[in-house]
């Protein structure tokens, strides 16, 4: 019974993907030095794809590392740890980042809905996951957090309806006081 016995660490997910129907990075963040430059990230992204896209299953097992995925339409979703990870924990932060996608797309995950939404996915993917550590794993937490980072938008920014319905606001509550 010479099994290796690990620490427990908090440190649980190396990298958090999103490729297009071609294999192609349309979102990547990578939590530690496992794949220190682009091009060894860029060929470990076309492994998993190849690995990956004609497959019905969740998980795999590549390079010494676990992988759980998912695809819808035309992206493929995955969250990768190392390979004594437990696989529910990633399949967790997987499935929060899948299902507040849904939410702040309004159920249109596909491709062009979150290019023209990629400010909501930094900001979901910083809610999940920080420097490795699991964070959050409940989609309405996520969606709420990134809705009230997304009120504090610039006033250069804002529609002119936008503006009006502030300046509403502060003269009531002015008056109230």
């Amino acid at each position: 019974m010479d099994a290796l016995i690990l620490e427990p660490s908090l440190y649980t997910v190396k990298a958090v993907l999103i490729l297009d129907n071609d294999g192609e990075r349309l979102y990547a963040k990578y939590y530690d030095e496992t794949y220190p430059t682009v091009k060894e990230q860029k060929t470990f992204e076309k492994n998993i794809f190849n690995k990956t896209h004609r497959t019905d299953s969740e998980i795999a097992l590549l390079e010494g590392l676990t992988v759980v995925y998912k695809s819808n339409i035309d992206l493929y979703f995955y969250v990768i740890g190392s390979s004594h990870e437990n696989e529910l924990m990633l399949m967790s932060v997987l499935n929060c980042l899948f299902d507040s996608l849904s939410q702040m797309l309004r159920k249109n995950v596909e491709k062009r809905a979150l290019l023209e939404n990629m400010e909501g996915l930094f900001l979901a993917v910083d809610e999940i996951v920080d420097g490795g550590v699991i964070l959050e794993s409940d989609p309405q937490q996520v969606v709420h957090r990134v809705a009230l980072r997304g009120d504090d938008v610039p006033l250069t920014e804002q529609t002119v309806t936008q503006v009006l319905q502030s300046a509403k606001e502060q003269i009531k509550w002015s008056l109230l006081r």
